[in-house]
């Protein structure tokens, strides 16, 4: 992108059940993106949220790497979210991507459309971004959902588990819509 010289930070949220995702783009990795990319998953995501898993980057926690190793004190900004919203923040362990292997996979994804497209600026890679996750979840049949794409797995959930939802998957934005 000509017009772009700014880095730009993919954060992103599978659920694990559905396969349902989410993602923001921002233009760093902080504390406060972090809290804001919970907070709008919060607020998008028809299933109540109990845990989440997040690697080790400082956006996320205060575990330390190096010389000096120590757990999360639970302490840091995102951390106080997840206590206001009654999430458990889980972390992987250190150098292990696979741990969250879905993300990882998804993000794969990402760089495929990234590669196979010009941008003609920033705004047109979050947009086309944002419309590949709508495709995602409303029509690409998922192999371990018994091909199903994920907000018919999820409407399927909520079906038979309405207790695990906080509203129903329909006619939501960027959801349903």
């Amino acid at each position: 992108m000509a017009d772009e010289t700014r880095r730009r930070y993919l954060f992103v949220a599978i659920d694990r059940a559905t396969r349902w995702v989410f993602i923001r783009v921002f233009p760093a990795k902080t504390a406060a993106n972090a809290r804001r990319f919970l907070r709008d998953l919060e607020r998008a995501c028809p299933i109540r949220i109990r845990t989440i898993l997040t690697d080790n980057g400082k956006e996320f926690t205060d575990r330390l790497f190096g010389l000096r190793k120590r757990t999360a004190t639970g302490e840091h900004a995102f951390d106080a979210l997840c206590a206001a919203l009654d999430i458990d923040h889980r972390l992987t362990p250190p150098k292990s991507p696979q741990t969250n292997g879905m993300v990882a996979r998804f993000n794969g994804r990402i760089e495929e459309v990234l590669q196979s497209h010009h941008f003609r600026s920033g705004e047109d890679l979050e947009t086309t971004l944002h419309r590949y996750v709508w495709l995602y979840n409303q029509q690409l049949p998922q192999a371990a959902l018994a091909s199903k794409a994920p907000l018919q797995a999820m409407k399927d959930w909520h079906k038979i588990k309405p207790e695990l939802f906080k509203k129903q998957p329909y006619y939501l934005p960027g959801c349903d819509s």
